[in-house]
């Protein structure tokens, strides 16, 4: 394991029991991929996928069944790196008799931070994350989204190497979104390192610099958003606006198939599935013969969501490897150890020997 990576996890397994006799459940099936310091990188998976048991196992916060996971090349769970971490959970719980101000301060002093320091860095967290004018208020009158923002000052303030966000954007509505990713771009540029989990697709295709895709336990990609997406395209989806008498058009279609055929008079868009630029070419021409005029072409680029969505509807065998994996995935996070504290604390049931849990990722 190398002592470089912000986090890395090799052959990394966990499995739970539902009960004490239940069978066991395997969350965690031999995951293996590092994440290098100074780039924001995503984590992708439906529900269930194992994300936040991943998260969770190199945080220290659950212990693994198997494999080995190193957090700022310490092994997972060292409190002298989780001190470098700053951690925003998914479901970040609050006491409600907080206000925005007398949270940081809570959490501050679990950190380890002194009054002066906490006082000198949470005016500015509260202003980048858009709480200024409502850092007084009890915390009860917050939406999922202000709450999300505290979330993400706390998990700032003693300003950490390397950031665990578990759905940071989650309840907030585009315009916090867009205010959010301004925050990480920002955090990126400082050095730090970032280390993604959400849901929403979208907004980690604007951000990453790479990402993984896990489902069931399993990595099924590991690279750049580039690099994963042409992976599962079948050639190019194009779309074509012409103009021209509608059976003209279908002579020059000839056998190729369309997704899609919608005509208003001469005017026609056409949605076919084309293997390469020479097939994009050859229809062109075919259309130019039967004098149909071509007013647009627009070649679609597979999102990430379409390469997401392509490869959980195709199970992957056993042994399976990840697809456009280079050798390195980077990305750094940072996060108070108060915050992982905390969570300790409030999943101290959820983890007693691993007897009552079921992953909820």
């Amino acid at each position: 394991m190398s002592s470089s990576a912000a986090i890395e996890v090799k052959d990394l397994k966990k499995s739970y029991r539902n009960g004490l006799f239940g069978r066991p459940f395997a969350a965690l099936k031999g995951v293996s991929f590092r994440v290098d310091r100074g780039e924001i990188f995503g984590l992708l998976g439906p529900n269930g996928a194992g994300k936040t048991t991943l998260i969770k196992t190199v945080l220290g916060i659950i212990r693994r069944n198997g494999g080995d996971a190193t957090l700022l090349g310490k092994p997972a769970g060292d409190r002298e790196s989780r001190l470098r971490v700053g951690y925003l959970p998914e479901n970040l719980r609050l006491a409600s008799h907080h206000t925005a101000l007398t949270a940081l301060e809570y959490y501050g002093r679990l950190s380890g931070l002194s009054g002066s320091d906490i006082k000198s860095q949470r005016w500015r967290l509260l202003e980048s994350v858009g709480l200024l004018g409502r850092e007084r208020e009890s915390i009860k009158k917050f939406s999922k989204g202000m709450l999300q923002r505290l979330g993400l000052a706390q998990a700032l303030l003693h300003d950490p190497e390397l950031l665990i966000l578990d759905e940071p954007t989650d309840g907030l509505d585009p315009v916090g979104r867009s205010h959010v990713r301004s925050v990480l771009h920002r955090l990126k540029d400082e050095g730090k390192t970032i280390f993604l989990n959400s849901h929403i697709l979208q907004e980690v295709e604007l951000v990453c610099d790479r990402v993984a895709i896990m489902d069931r336990g399993e990595l099924r990609a590991l690279g750049s958003v580039a690099e994963i997406a042409p992976q599962q395209a079948e050639g190019v989806e194009v779309e074509l606006l012409v103009a021209g008498e509608r059976d003209a058009v279908a002579r020059a279609m000839g056998d190729r198939t369309l997704t899609d055929w919608q005509s208003r008079g001469r005017d026609h868009k056409l949605v076919l599935q084309l293997m390469d630029q020479g097939a994009i070419d050859r229809c062109v021409d075919d259309l130019r013969k039967q004098q149909i005029s071509v007013v647009q072409l627009n070649p679609r680029r597979l999102t990430l969501e379409d390469a997401f969505l392509k490869l959980l509807a195709s199970p992957a065998a056993d042994g399976d490897t990840p697809v456009a994996t280079p050798a390195t995935a980077t990305a750094r996070t940072s996060g108070p150890t108060a915050t992982v504290a905390a969570e300790e604390a409030v999943d101290a049931v959820e983890v007693v020997e691993d007897v009552e849990v079921i992953d909820e990722t």
